[in-house]
C-alpha cells in the first residue's frame, strides 16, 4: 500500500519485522542467544576511541573460547593503537534488531606471544591468520565485563545480562 506525503511524493510504509511483533524474550533466553552468537558468528563491530576520544568503528573477526573474544588488527592501525592505549572497548554483535552490546577489558598480545594453537584456531576459525602477514599486527584479548543484548524496545528492560564480569542469569 502506498500513500502521498504534503509535496506529493509516494510513500511505501516500512514494513513491521517479526521481531517487533514478538513477545519479549526472557534474560535466560536473551543469555542462551548471546553464547550461541559468541559461539557461532565470526565478525564484530569493534568501538574504540583515542586517548583524546576521537571514536573509531570498524569490523573484525573473533575467536571465542567461552571466556574472551581475540580479534587481531595492525599494531598501527586507529583500532590498534586505540586498544593499546585505553584497554577499553564495546562490541557490537549481531545487527540491530537482535544485537548484543559487549563493554570489554582488553590484553594487548604481540602476535608471536599467543600459544601456536590458539592462533591456529583463530585461523581456521575466521579464515585469515595474521601471523602471516607482513604488516605487524597485535593480537587483543577481550575479556567481557558488561553484556546487554535487545531485539526491539520491548526488550530494553531487563537487557542487562552481565555485570563486572559475572553473569546476572
Amino acid at each position: 500500500m502506498t500513500g502521498s506525503s504534503a509535496q506529493g511524493i509516494k510513500t511505501v510504509p516500512h514494513p513491521v519485522s517479526d521481531l517487533a511483533k514478538a513477545e519479549a524474550r526472557s534474560r535466560v533466553q536473551r543469555r542462551h542467544d548471546t553464547e550461541h552468537r559468541l559461539a557461532h558468528d565470526i565478525d564484530v563491530w569493534v568501538a574504540s576511541a583515542s586517548a583524546d576520544g576521537v571514536p573509531y568503528l570498524v569490523p573484525l573477526s573473533f575467536d571465542w573460547d567461552g571466556e574472551a573474544l581475540l580479534v587481531a588488527t595492525p599494531a598501527g592501525s586507529p583500532t590498534g593503537r586505540n586498544l593499546a592505549a585505553t584497554r577499553v572497548v564495546r562490541l557490537g554483535l549481531g545487527h540491530t534488531r537482535d544485537v548484543s552490546m559487549i563493554d570489554g577489558e582488553v590484553e594487548v598480545l604481540e602476535i608471536d606471544a599467543l600459544p601456536g594453537e590458539r592462533g591456529d584456531r583463530f585461523a581456521e576459525r575466521t579464515g585469515f591468520d595474521p601471523r602471516a602477514s607482513a604488516t605487524p599486527y597485535r593480537w587483543f584479548r577481550i575479556t567481557p565485563r558488561r553484556i546487554q543484548a535487545w531485539r526491539e524496545e520491548n526488550e530494553l528492560s531487563g537487557r542487562e545480562l552481565m555485570r563486572d564480569g559475572r553473569w546476572l542469569v
